[in-house]
């Protein structure tokens, strides 16, 4: 069984890297792409405005968060999501808002609310 603990920390981790509003317009444009059909960076920079380092840096977080995927294609690496992360990021997200009214949250830290 995971911890509750755990949990809260996967949700607060995925909120992190989805908190950026670049990183949310590149997963959208990626959750608009098929797998054949993925875009390389070039690609993505062109169509959000913005540079390709700064593309890259934030593909770099989304993967890292397992989020997407990049796939060697000649001279250039081309990015997908990848749906089963997506769909268990879907799921951390949605269970973010199931607290029932009986469950207590406590920190370590020892903040305000004890």
């Amino acid at each position: 069984m995971v911890r509750k603990q755990d949990t809260i920390e996967k949700q607060a981790a995925l909120f992190s890297v989805l908190a950026d509003p670049t990183r949310l317009k590149l997963l959208k444009l990626l959750t608009q792409q098929k797998e054949p059909d993925a875009l390389c960076v070039n690609a993505l920079a062109f169509r959000l405005g913005v540079t390709q380092p700064a593309v890259s840096q934030h593909l770099k977080l989304l993967k890292n968060a397992g989020l997407v995927q990049g796939e060697k294609r000649g001279y250039r690496a081309h990015y997908f999501v990848k749906q089963e992360a997506l769909k268990k990021a879907r799921e951390l997200i949605s269970q973010t808002l199931e607290f029932s009214e009986v469950e207590h949250v406590s920190s370590n830290s020892g903040g305000a609310g004890k």
